[in-house]
């Protein structure tokens, strides 16, 4: 580990590409699940035909290549490797961004929109809303390194992302995520003040107003009944990877089958893919874009050290004031929605807030021409 920044390229060696297909080859499969839907989990028919295409089809040097594309680069920040893909901007004017992804997310998510932030004339864009792009992988995720001992927190990885921008001599930048993104680009808002100038999230953590419960908009009412739904149905990940990530680590650093459904599962009930009255995550996403970030986790084993941020930060989340400029995009699909009148109680300077009319959790992935939209007219306001 050291400070130094270094070039870093992704190859990955051939017989662990080998070593996944003789993995699939070899999957136990359970019998099917007793209903006609998703609600015990992903199907075992889906399941199959996903893992048949990963074994057979699939082309990880073609994502490999597209990620090499990039400028990717390692630098060592509180002991821990950081692994971040940098594209500069051709305008010499641009705005530096951090862009921060969540669980179970990766820099896969930002894929489509990286090259048009930062080159934005190039993808039928104005010059003055060009960024300079910096896309690190969480701690224990990706290609970063993984924490060897307790304290990685999401307040943590913010200030690491301080040290991270500065490094890079950026003395005035914005920052954005959602997700796990969406915690620590909210504590950059507070513990990085003199040099990120504003922020941007998609998954805004604020709590419900009480005084608002007798008086609720229908928008209040929906983001309350969703809450509802994530505790009663959609939450078992989030209780296993905040209280024995370790547990749930050994089955899912040994089963490509089993680390893809914890995966694809979340495709499913967190992206806005419904058509016709039918939820199918392939409606949004293509296969290639799910493996790809799947990949992500297998080929680096941070099914474990992925799942120990939320051990570090689910259950004790940070929700002091902020003052620092915030804007929010608010997509339908999200999983936890406020108001605008909630979020006002935490953050003092909402200077930009947006409800889109499709998209869900995974935006940048499912909308990246709304997403893209959202930043350059969140951040026109604080360009100087």
């Amino acid at each position: 580990m050291t400070t130094k920044i270094s070039p870093f390229t992704v190859a990955i060696p051939d017989d662990q590409l080998q070593d996944l297909k003789q993995r699939l080859a070899r999957t136990r499969w359970p019998e099917r699940e007793t209903c006609q839907d998703w609600s015990q989990g992903i199907p075992l028919e889906y399941t199959r035909e996903l893992a048949h295409y990963w074994a057979n089809d699939y082309d990880w040097r073609r994502f490999e290549r597209r990620l090499n594309e990039w400028p990717q680069f390692v630098t060592g920040i509180d002991g821990i490797d950081i692994h971040f893909i940098h594209r500069r901007s051709p305008h010499a004017d641009a705005l530096p961004i951090i862009i921060s992804h969540g669980w179970p997310g990766s820099p896969v998510e930002f894929h489509k929109v990286i090259d048009a932030l930062a080159d934005p004339v190039a993808h039928g864009g104005r010059a003055e809303d060009a960024f300079h792009v910096v896309v690190p992988s969480l701690p224990g995720y990706g290609f970063s390194g993984k924490p060897r001992s307790n304290g990685t927190s999401a307040r943590k990885i913010g200030e690491m992302w301080g040290q991270l921008m500065a490094r890079l001599g950026y003395k005035r930048y914005v920052a954005q995520g959602g997700d796990w993104g969406a915690f620590i680009t909210q504590s950059m808002g507070q513990t990085e003040t003199n040099d990120c100038a504003g922020i941007h999230i998609t998954m805004p953590i604020v709590a419900p107003d009480p005084a608002t419960m007798d008086n609720l908009s229908p928008q209040e009412q929906s983001a309350l009944e969703a809450m509802s739904y994530y505790s009663e149905w959609d939450s078992g990940y989030s209780k296993q990877q905040s209280t024995r990530p370790q547990t749930l680590g050994y089955g899912l650093a040994d089963s490509p089958v089993g680390q893809m459904a914890w995966i694809v599962e979340k495709f499913y009930a967190w992206t806005d893919c419904e058509k016709n009255g039918v939820k199918h995550p392939e409606h949004v996403l293509t296969r290639d874009e799910m493996l790809d970030n799947v990949m992500f986790y297998w080929l680096t084993n941070s099914a474990a050290s992925s799942a120990r941020l939320y051990w570090e930060s689910f259950n004790k989340p940070n929700m002091d004031p902020i003052d620092m400029p915030v804007g929010c995009s608010i997509f339908p699909r999200e999983i936890f929605r406020c108001s605008r009148r909630w979020a006002q109680n935490r953050f003092s300077n909402l200077f930009y807030w947006n409800e889109l009319d499709r998209g869900g959790h995974f935006a940048a992935l499912e909308q990246p021409e709304l997403f893209l939209t959202e930043l350059r007219n969140c951040f026109s306001k604080l360009r100087t």
